[in-house]
């Protein structure tokens, strides 16, 4: 970051008619005016001065880090226009969705336009999550930089500088540090993407975690949440956070929450985070709910913020490229999550060892041959959009099972976090890893059977040893345990597939009143099927009791084909159980000794 005595030189420079920098590119200072609007749209000033020929390209954001989707910002692009210094218009032309070619700018002094809010503007497809997205309401904004903002192409890496005109009663929450004219400053466009702001009638709470000052602002619709609750909730999670990493790699960061009709959840970035929450009174399932994600969100100062490679140091925000390592970047990361709250005291081994359970749940219900690594480079892909869930699942999973493994290897004195931490110490923020070394470099680090494990689960998608790995320390891992009771069942099982859903594992009753495997389910008593009726198709399936009637609607190579079956009574099985193993070795108990704390 630039000291504020040189920003503070550029931003008087940059009114200049002849500029000081001359010798080298102009900064981009940007003006946003939230007072003055129309129709959900941010009207975005860019004054600048020389651009040269290779300049001449003005870029929108295709995507943004972390997001793993495809957003073309340019749909919501209206009315972008160039000016000379006497406020002459140039001529301008979109050449792409996202990209504006300007003859001559070389001339260009002024740019404007206006940006649509994604929340309120509809589109046909790539439907921008709420949290990466922007919103200008009457009393609150959230300003995500890749959605107002954009580069002339060659200057990703020019300083920028932010003023945003809002209500002088509204307050405002970012990680970025603002000069004293009240320009937020960003030493590159990337840093301004990784910076979201919120703005409106926020609260606003600190404390100081490990050396580093911890904000929460928050926007609650009707002040049901407050961000001092937010923070005394989060307090303990800090604590455990700060001992798991052992020293925050940040001097600052900020929580940004969001209160009001939806929960999108939250999107991650350097030296802060954002969620997306539907507003509920303030109790202790809310305290619970924060608290875990914001466990997640809060470890990505680690990675991607420490360790990550130069696709991510070096981001495209012309054509989205994937990253092979999605499995550090997110996997990891939720695998920490529950670490450091196992080991903080957060949470007890029964209820670890419960939301592992949840999470292979989750992976059997998904395509367990799609690998981690294709998943990662598939995740712009609508294939693997369908799939990208599953790496908070699988991916922690797996992420568990290298720890167990690198425990093994090292006699219990080295585990993932470890590794991790040292592997912080060797990168940076501004150190890149190599994309294509890094499962080499990993594996030269640690153990050459490191190698085999990386082939094995995140190259390729083997059947996860969860059995052998987690009984090293002396945990029982049961695929299926029947618990002895009976069950009404409609004897099949209907699986999500491509908005439609598929009935699986048919039972024998069923397939001789007509069903087959993969038909498609249409209707239920002569009620329509859809993936967004499915909560309340579960409340009406559950009053059901074995031997009562009911039809269904099934699709067959485009034929509507109605059967009439009976509930059936199945055994309750409660499948993928850990459970502390009574007769643990010495040796395992050793290891889960290592394995439940900080080494």
């Amino acid at each position: 970051m630039m000291n504020k005595f040189f920003w503070g030189t550029l931003m008087a420079c940059s009114f200049l008619s002849t500029p000081l920098w001359a010798a080298g590119p102009a900064p981009l200072v940007y003006e946003v005016d939230l007072l003055n609007r129309t129709d959900d749209r941010f009207n975005v000033t860019l004054t600048v001065d020389g651009l040269k020929p290779e300049n001449a390209v003005y870029q929108f954001a295709s995507t943004a880090p972390g997001t793993y989707q495809v957003m073309d910002i340019g749909r919501f692009v209206h009315g972008f226009k160039a000016f000379d210094k006497k406020g002459k218009e140039l001529v301008t032309e979109q050449i792409s969705t996202n990209q504006w070619k300007i003859q001559h700018p070389e001339q260009v002094r002024r740019i404007q336009y206006q940006i649509a809010e994604t929340w309120d503007t509809p589109v046909k497809k790539d439907v921008i999550y709420r949290m990466c997205g922007t919103s200008i309401e009457d009393d609150h904004a959230l300003i995500n930089g890749q959605g107002v903002f954009g580069f002339p192409q060659g200057m990703q890496a020019s300083p920028i500088a932010v003023k945003i005109n809002y209500p002088a009663d509204w307050k405002a929450g970012s990680a970025l540090e603002k000069n004293k004219d009240g320009y937020y400053l960003a030493d590159s466009y990337d840093r301004i993407v990784d910076s979201p702001i919120l703005l409106g009638r926020l609260t606003r709470a600190e404390t100081s975690i490990g050396g580093a000052t911890v904000e929460v602002y928050t926007y609650s619709k009707t002040d049901q949440v407050n961000s001092q609750q937010l923070l005394n909730s989060m307090q303990s999670m800090l604590q455990a956070a700060g001992t798991f990493l052992g020293k925050l790699p940040v001097k600052r960061y900020t929580f940004l929450y969001h209160f009001e009709d939806e929960s999108w959840g939250a999107w991650e970035h350097s030296y802060s985070s954002e969620y997306i929450f539907k507003e509920a009174p303030f109790s202790p399932n809310l305290a619970q709910t924060v608290t875990s994600i914001a466990a997640h969100e809060f470890f990505h100062v680690v990675t991607p913020l420490n360790i990550h490679s130069e696709i991510i140091q070096q981001f495209n925000f012309v054509t989205p490229t994937p990253s092979a390592h999605l499995w550090l970047y997110e996997g990891v990361t939720e695998w920490a999550n529950g670490a450091m709250r196992l080991r903080g005291g957060l949470i007890d081994l029964p209820t670890y060892c419960q939301e592992m359970s949840q999470k292979v749940k989750i992976d059997q219900q998904l395509d367990t041959t799609y690998s981690l690594l294709k998943l990662a480079m598939t995740c712009y892909t609508p294939e693997g959009q369908r799939q990208y869930g599953n790496i908070y699942n699988r991916g922690a999973l797996v992420a568990g099972l290298l720890d167990i493994r690198l425990l093994e290897l090292s006699g219990g004195k080295r585990g993932l976090r470890e590794v991790i931490n040292e592997l912080t110490a060797t990168y940076g923020p501004n150190r890149p890893f190599p994309e294509n070394q890094f499962f080499d470099i990993f594996t030269q680090k640690t153990y050459p059977e490191i190698g085999d494990f990386f082939n094995r689960y995140i190259k390729n998608a083997e059947h996860l040893p969860l059995e052998e790995y987690f009984g090293k320390i002396g945990i029982l891992y049961k695929p299926a345990v029947a618990s002895g009771k009976k069950l009404p069942s409609l004897g099949m099982r209907p699986i999500p597939v491509n908005d439609t859903l598929r009935l699986r594992q048919v039972s024998e009753p069923l397939r001789q009143a007509g069903i087959q495997e993969n038909d498609e389910w249409v209707s239920f008593n002569q009620q329509p099927i859809s993936l967004s009726a499915l909560a309340a198709l579960r409340e009406q399936i559950r009053g059901l009791k074995a031997g009562d009637p009911y039809e269904i609607t099934v699709r067959r190579n485009g034929q509507l084909i109605p059967v009439k079956a009976t509930m059936q009574e199945i055994d309750e099985v409660n499948r993928y159980i850990f459970e502390p193993d009574p007769q643990a070795t010495a040796q395992q108990l050793k290891l889960r000794e290592s394995w439940q704390k900080n080494l």
